[in-house]
């Protein structure tokens, strides 16, 4: 024991000296911390379960053998088996994590994809059939939020001019669909 001052001052926290106790801390905290954070992953609650872990120690050194471990390899056995107590004691926030993949896949199925497609193509083709200013406002208006006033601005037409574009550019494309 001569050659492992931890496990003296663990001898001498068995007999309850505050001073041993707290080089003891001093000496052996860092490493404890080291250990309970990388299993545990949080530092706020490695930080209390070190504090816990030399709670543990405080009551139970005289249990301490120093024939079957040295000083340092028993406070970190208290540590860890501490840390994996804290883990398992946890919510179980990976079931809530599994039940994610067992969500239904809403994207469209192939059909819908070719019916969409076939859509967008109808459409495609009856803006094809307007003239292509008054396409550009529709499409502006309609896909890319532009107000009335920016498109006149745009087009260089008066702004009731462009809402009888807009008006007459929908009708016509209602019935390019419609048929």
């Amino acid at each position: 024991m001569a050659d492992d001052p931890v496990a003296e001052l663990i001898a001498a926290t068995a007999r309850a000296d505050r001073a041993a106790f707290r080089a003891l801390y001093h000496a052996a905290s860092a490493k404890l911390f080291g250990t309970c954070l990388r299993i545990l992953k949080d530092r706020g609650e490695a930080e209390d379960a070190v504090q816990e872990v030399f709670t543990r120690v405080w009551l139970n050194a005289r249990r301490y053998d120093a024939t079957k471990a040295r000083g340092m390899t028993w406070l970190i056995a208290i540590a860890r088996n501490h840390a994996i107590d804290r883990l398992r004691a946890r919510p179980a926030t990976a079931a809530a994590d599994d039940t994610t993949t067992d969500l239904p896949d809403r994207s469209p199925g192939p059909e819908a994809q070719v019916l969409a497609r076939s859509e967008a193509r109808r459409i495609a083709d009856c803006f094809d059939t307007l003239e292509p200013s008054r396409a550009e406002a529709i499409r502006g208006a309609y896909l890319g939020g532009l107000s009335y006033e920016d498109l006149s601005r745009h087009h260089d037409v008066p702004l009731n001019t462009m809402r009888s574009w807009l008006r007459r550019g929908l009708m016509k494309l209602k019935e390019c669909l419609e048929a």
